[in-house]
């Protein structure tokens, strides 16, 4: 049978739940998902291959990276771009409880410029009244080309069905750029480094979990079959030292086993992590 593929970019405002759809749609946890907003740093490419069509799926930095010019963000801009340059289609994911088309002003003229066509996906919709929904895609058209409206729950994976369907039928016969079992771009070290940033994210406050970097130093399968793995955080300040270590060390003892046992339920093995802190002149804390 003749394969087709079909590549597509998963964009949006920062927790609208791309990395929950694309994680869903994959079937395992491959990019992290926070209530913090821009938690997705690279964008994270996810496979699904059904039957004769491969789905690459770009899930991207949030959206507002179109309009925001502060230079931090400058590699989250890049990346955001780089998704939405090689992908063949635009899923445009909107919080069915926070509906704001001030965004889709502000978004859509930079959008329309890549002559992709745009569908918009209102998530979440099990938590809002129908009518509310429908008086919203009435106001979009009205102003906005779309090509096709979905209704779903990421979380609970409601309206699949139809939205798989709709990729289905936009694939193009055309080369596979993933073998057949792969469901990411991203290996297990990457994955793993995530696992420790979602922690930090979760359980460290303000900007502090903007300011680390998470780095492998061991990833190795021990002869009981075992995985040890050794991360380094990075922090960029000082003054962020007391307060991952926590009280006595409670913080990152925390961080440590929380993202131990995420490590161990996603790649189905029982992992050692150690992790360490270092200051930005690689001096270790």
């Amino acid at each position: 049978m003749k394969r087709k593929i079909l590549k597509i970019s998963l964009v949006g405002k920062t927790n609208a739940g791309k990395s929950t759809l694309l994680n869903n749609l994959v079937g395992e946890k491959i990019s992290i998902t926070n209530k913090k907003i821009n938690t997705t740093e690279d964008f994270v490419i996810g496979i699904v291959n059904i039957k004769n069509t491969q789905l690459v799926l770009y899930d991207t930095p949030g959206i507002s990276f179109l309009r925001d010019n502060k230079s931090q963000k400058t590699k989250l801009k890049k990346n955001l771009w780089e998704g939405l340059n090689q992908s063949d289609i635009i899923l445009y994911l909107i919080d069915s409880k926070r509906i704001e088309l001030n965004d889709l002003k502000n978004d859509f003229p930079k959008l329309y410029e890549l002559k992709k066509n745009i569908s918009i996906i209102f998530n979440k919709t099990d938590l809002i009244k129908a009518e509310n929904l429908l008086k919203h895609i009435k106001l979009i058209t009205e102003k906005y080309k779309i090509e096709k409206f979905f209704n779903i729950s990421a979380k609970k994976k409601l309206g699949f069905e139809n939205l798989i369907d709709y990729l289905l039928q936009k694939s193009k016969y055309g080369r596979w750029l993933y073998k057949d079992d792969e469901i990411t771009d991203k290996d297990d070290i990457f994955i793993t480094n995530e696992c420790t940033r979602n922690e930090i994210l979760s359980l460290i406050h303000k900007e502090i979990p903007y300011n680390i970097e998470v780095t492998n130093k061991t990833f190795k399968y021990l002869k009981n079959g075992q995985l040890k793995i050794k991360q380094d955080i990075i922090i960029k300040n000082d003054r962020y030292k007391k307060i991952l270590l926590g009280r006595k060390g409670s913080k990152i003892k925390d961080i440590r086993i929380k993202s131990q046992k995420e490590i161990s339920n996603i790649l189905d093995v029982k992992t050692h992590l150690y992790i360490n802190i270092i200051s930005s002149d690689a001096k270790k804390i």
